[in-house]
């Protein structure tokens, strides 16, 4: 069928690739013939992770916000690989605070705001503006394809709940990011889109008290429970393989929609 493609051979770097979301796409593009770069922190469990799937994985540290890390794991890729075809943001903080709390008369910590603003929007524009520089030299397929770019945002950016303003609003600036970036890069045959995730069982979530994560599942329509990271790991695979799909946020979410 003219188009589709096959993740056989391609090359996929992956922010925050070490744990979580970011863990269960290395592991599914290795599986199905890919190779791939981890990107995370120093402290992270990414080498070890790369020593367990073998000679197809990479491990790099890597702070999103840093010209140069992001740069040096792309042209880690180039040259131990061969060329870069996937790039997927799953790097991400949070915080839980309010605009002000009036209880206690605080603010918000604008340090807080700014460093989740830092690492979740510009640290995936960091990503995008130079994974692209490397897509461009990949020779083109017959449809003119070069590469794909794979965002991570969230339903908070349409539904962010009471103490999210932070995480709301950089994940709010990655849905709006979506389609200027496809527009932008669309003439190289680059696309551009974004997943927005609803309650998944990451390190986040699984941090919580288990009758917490019980009532959060019981939120989402259906299926009724948690998201599985490998489930999202297929999105990711199935955007990579249809070449129509651009310039879109898709909902993976099980139909919830967050109360305040």
């Amino acid at each position: 069928m003219r188009g589709i493609r096959n993740l056989q051979g391609m090359v996929g770097v992956v922010t925050g690739g070490a744990s979580g979301l970011g863990q269960a796409t290395i592991r599914r593009l290795v599986k199905h013939g890919a190779q791939a770069v981890i990107m995370d922190l120093p402290h992270s469990s990414g080498e070890a992770l790369a020593k367990e799937l073998g000679a197809s994985c990479a491990f790099t540290p890597t702070d999103v916000t840093s010209e140069a890390d992001v740069q040096r794991a792309l042209t880690l890729a180039r040259e131990k690989f061969g060329r870069v075809d996937i790039a997927v943001n799953c790097a991400g903080i949070a915080v839980a605070s309010k605009t002000y709390n009036f209880k206690n008369s605080q603010a918000h910590s604008l340090e807080a705001f700014q460093k989740v603003i830092q690492v979740n929007l510009i640290g995936t524009f960091n990503v995008i503006r130079l994974a692209a520089g490397e897509m461009a030299k990949n020779e083109p397929d017959e449809d003119g394809h070069r590469g794909v770019i794979i965002n991570t945002a969230s339903v908070a950016a349409f539904e962010g709940q009471v103490g999210q303003i932070a995480y709301s609003a950089s994940k709010g600036g990655i849905v709006g990011m979506t389609l200027p970036a496809a527009r932008d890069l669309a003439p190289m045959g680059i696309r551009v889109v974004t997943i927005a995730p609803g309650l998944f069982e990451t390190p986040l979530l699984l941090g919580l008290p288990e009758k917490v994560r019980s009532f959060l599942a019981r939120q989402v329509p259906f299926p009724n429970r948690l998201g599985d990271p490998a489930e999202y790991a297929h999105l990711v695979q199935t955007i990579v393989e249809n070449p129509l799909l651009n310039g879109e946020v898709i909902r993976l979410d099980g139909g919830i929609r967050m109360q305040p």
